[in-house]
Formats: structure tokens, C-alpha cells, sequence
């Protein structure tokens, strides 16, 4: 390892897509060393979502505190560059106490805004948001879809006409900055990372057994009563099921069965489908990403193995 690498404060990553036992490993790793956690999920942000996000429980987290968990209400927006700047101001203390930061979670995007730099564009803006939203109601999303191919055909053609959340985020980008989203991205420099990131992933090499444990945890996400948890959001007010946290995987469809669409068995089905598509996205950001060491998740000796992999490490 080169010398300016070394003088850098390391920072620990531990990646891996859902369900593949990040948390257990980031516990036991924090009761053996100097650490601190630092989530990094989009989902566990948000207070009153637990059941659905797989939060570590209240004692848990008694425990041993992680941050960037439980600091928004749902109604909130929070996107990665939020995430970008509570994550730096996190690791700058963490390191301050002589202690090591440890991110652990499954939102890739995340990941690489922090250790990549990320571009100059706008904050989210509700206001802003709720016009388009309110267009979209209008006209659909794919006709919003042609709109923004009219502005930056660019953007437009590496997004699918519903996807609704980043169809959004590019009317916003132009709309505040009267700037299209390409040309403000090609303006992003990638910054050189100013931390040493130690980055490790569990990915279990049977996807097979992965997508067993994806469709087994949401039944017992069902046992423990997320329906209710999700009730109780779909009751609160300026909540809507196109709120940005209602997008993580399983609220919506949730939401829709309590609203009388779809059956619960539908509903079961669509989510374990929806969260197997996002383990596979999250494996393919991982293939890519590069200076990644990965571990075999449903390994015995996993555990034992990134132990001594960090120790000689730090």
C-alpha cells in the first residue's frame, strides 16, 4: 500500500445486498474493535419504519448506537447528498474520539457518492416535487418521461418511463438550476477518496440461498406485524404512497393491499419479487465496484475471516 494511502484515516466498509447478514457481522465486528457503525441505508433513515427496513431492534441499538439511523420522519426527504454530508461530518468525529467508522448497509448509490465525490445538484425541493407530482397525476409519468427528453434526451434515455422517482429527481434538477442533469454531471470531478476505505462485502455465492433467506425474511416480516407497521403510516397525515420513503421495497405494496388492490398474498408476492430484482441491482453495483474484497456470507468461518482481514489491516 502506497505511503499517502497509509497516512489516510482508514474507513471501514461493509457492503454486501439485502439479506446477506451484514448486520450480525458489523455487531460482533464492533464488540471487537474500536468502531463505530454508520448506516447506510435509505430505508432505516426514517423513525416508524423498523419492521420492513430489518432496523436492528431498540436494544440493539442500546448496545451498541449506530448512526444515521432514526433521524427523519417519514414525510421527510433524504437523498445521497444528505447522506454525503451527515456521512463526512460522522467519520471527521468518529475519528476525532481515535475511533474507526465502520459503514455498513446495502444502498450502493451511498457508497459511491461518498467514496466517488458526488455532483453539484440541487437539494431536493418539496415544492418543486409536488408540482411534478401533481403533472404526473395529470398526464402519467411517461408523458413526463417525453418532456424530459425534450430537455436532455441524454438523461431520459438511461431512464425507464416509469420510473417515477428519477423522472422526478431530473425535472427537479432542471427546473431549480435551469440546468439539464448531463450537463451538471459531466461537471462532477471525481475527487480523490480523502479516506483510506477498507472495503468488504458479503455476498453469498449461492443466489439460490439468497433469494430463499429474501423470500423467508418477509414472511416473517408479515409474523411481526408489518402490516400494522404500515397502517399506521398509511394513517398519518402529508404521508402518501409516492412519498419518497414509501418507496422502499414492501411499504408500497403493503400499502396498496390496505387500500384494497391487491390481495396479501399478491402483495407477499410482489415484494419477495421486488426485493430478489433489488439484490440483484445491488450485486451487479458490486461486481463493479473496484478494490472490493468479498466473503462467502454463508460461510461458517465468514465472521473469522474479515476479523483477521481487518486486523491486518488497521
Amino acid at each position: 500500500v502506497n505511503n499517502s494511502i497509509q497516512s489516510k484515516k482508514p474507513v471501514i466498509c461493509i457492503m454486501g445486498p439485502t439479506a446477506s447478514g451484514k448486520t450480525q457481522v458489523s455487531l460482533k465486528l464492533a464488540a471487537n474493535f474500536p468502531l463505530e457503525i454508520i448506516s447506510v441505508d435509505s430505508a432505516q433513515v426514517y423513525r416508524h419504519m423498523d419492521i420492513g427496513t430489518a432496523k436492528p431492534d431498540i436494544a440493539v441499538l442500546k448496545k451498541t448506537p449506530h448512526w444515521l439511523i432514526n433521524i427523519l420522519n417519514p414525510e421527510e426527504i433524504y437523498s445521497a447528498g444528505s447522506f454525503v454530508s451527515d456521512a463526512h461530518k460522522i467519520i471527521n468525529k468518529i475519528h476525532l474520539k481515535g475511533e474507526i467508522p465502520m459503514l455498513v448497509g446495502g444502498t450502493m448509490l451511498y457508497f459511491r457518492s461518498l467514496i466517488n465525490g458526488i455532483s453539484n445538484l440541487p437539494d431536493a425541493n418539496s415544492e418543486v416535487r409536488n408540482q411534478i407530482n401533481r403533472e404526473a397525476q395529470e398526464k402519467g409519468w411517461p408523458k413526463l418521461h417525453d418532456i424530459l427528453h425534450d430537455i436532455d434526451p441524454k438523461t431520459a434515455e438511461q431512464i425507464n418511463p416509469n420510473d417515477r422517482q428519477r423522472i422526478q429527481r431530473a425535472l427537479e434538477i432542471f427546473r431549480l438550476s435551469g440546468k439539464t442533469p448531463s450537463s451538471l454531471k459531466s461537471i462532477n470531478v471525481v475527487r480523490k477518496p480523502e479516506y483510506n476505505y477498507i472495503k468488504l462485502a458479503l455476498i453469498p455465492y449461492s443466489r439460490e440461498k439468497l433469494y430463499d433467506r429474501i423470500n423467508n425474511r418477509f414472511i416473517e416480516m408479515l409474523n411481526h406485524g408489518f402490516v400494522k407497521e404500515v397502517k399506521f403510516l398509511r394513517d398519518r397525515e402529508g404521508l402518501s404512497i409516492n412519498s419518497v420513503s414509501m418507496q422502499a421495497v414492501g411499504y408500497r405494496q403493503i400499502w396498496s393491499h390496505l387500500d384494497g388492490d391487491i390481495s396479501l398474498e399478491e402483495a407477499t408476492f410482489k415484494t419477495q419479487s421486488s426485493t430478489r430484482q433489488l439484490a440483484k441491482r445491488q450485486l451487479t453495483w458490486l461486481r463493479n465496484e473496484p478494490g472490493l474484497l468479498s466473503f462467502d456470507s454463508l460461510k461458517e468461518d465468514v465472521f473469522d475471516t474479515i476479523f483477521s482481514h481487518i486486523k491486518n489491516k488497521l
